[in-house]
């Protein structure tokens, strides 16, 4: 407070301005490698590239800790590179860790109510969440939330979180439906249909979600194709929609802004969910 009393009102603004434009240049850093990294076509070189990428965006972060962008980014960076690239377990689960820390502080930052309530039960949390208003906040920690539960499928407790995770989604495409072309709706999809109806599943509204999400993309979203077709189709075992939802990623451009990547990535999963269905169905 005494430095507020002696500082001129010309220095705060023009400290004010810096500070803007220091928050804005890390925060569009950010942003251009994240797209960067997503707009590649090239996997190996992604895999390959990825770690010095995330080294910057660590730095970005670390002189600027409250850039909510810069967070989300990292986050995303991290996420898409432990689900998409790693295969030794326990750094899978480092990584993932990262991801979900860094999606934590952005909601922090943004809604400090909804954060102090992360680790509440769940109807505490759910409460909250029905006030929360942010649709990128909200699916930046679902989607983060759900890399980490998928790197520690092992451990019950972090299963269990798996409500919050559908309600985060649940509350993202309530109050934004359209968010990120419709990956809302690819996340609930998947988690309707890990299970058969049998047992508590809901494959028939996982189908739902992933046609919304489908259309959302406008069909360019060729993950959403590869999940339907692994959680939906071979749950229901209806090898038809299967083998046509995985030709048609298989076909499909992967070039789309924002999805270049992950439509590669698709492709690949594509042709060996197509070689595996043979024994399958």
């Amino acid at each position: 407070m005494m430095v507020l009393r002696i500082l001129s009102l010309a220095t705060l603004i023009a400290l004010g301005g810096c500070a803007s434009i220091v928050n804005r240049a890390s925060q569009r850093l950010a942003d251009s490698l994240t797209a960067g990294v997503l707009e590649q076509d090239d996997v190996d070189l992604a895999r390959d590239g990825i770690p010095a990428w995330l080294l910057l965006v660590d730095g970005v972060i670390q002189g600027d800790p409250q850039n909510t962008g810069a967070l989300l980014a990292g986050s995303r960076l991290y996420g898409a590179y432990a689900g998409g690239f790693v295969d030794d377990p326990a750094r899978a689960k480092r990584l993932s860790a990262r991801s979900f820390d860094y999606a934590r502080r952005a909601t922090c930052l943004m809604d400090a109510p909804l954060c102090e309530r992360i680790a509440a039960p769940f109807d505490a949390f759910q409460a909250q969440l029905r006030t929360s208003r942010d649709a990128v906040v909200l699916y930046g920690l679902a989607s983060a939330w759900a890399g980490w539960i998928q790197a520690n499928s092992d451990d019950w407790k972090a299963i269990a979180d798996i409500p919050k995770v559908q309600a985060l989604l649940d509350r993202v495409v309530a109050i934004a439906p359209a968010h990120a072309q419709g990956e809302p709706y690819m996340y609930l999809g998947v988690l309707a249909t890990l299970r058969p109806a049998s047992l508590g599943g809901k494959p028939e509204e996982g189908r739902a979600d992933f046609e919304k999400a489908l259309a959302l993309s406008g069909g360019r979203n060729q993950m959403v194709r590869v999940l339907y077709a692994e959680h939906y189709a071979r749950l229901v075992f209806d090898q038809a929609l299967h083998d046509k939802l995985l030709d048609e990623a298989i076909a499909a451009d992967p070039h789309a802004p924002g999805l270049t990547l992950i439509n590669t990535l698709a492709q690949q999963r594509a042709r060996k969910l197509l070689a595996s269905g043979k024994d399958f169905f």
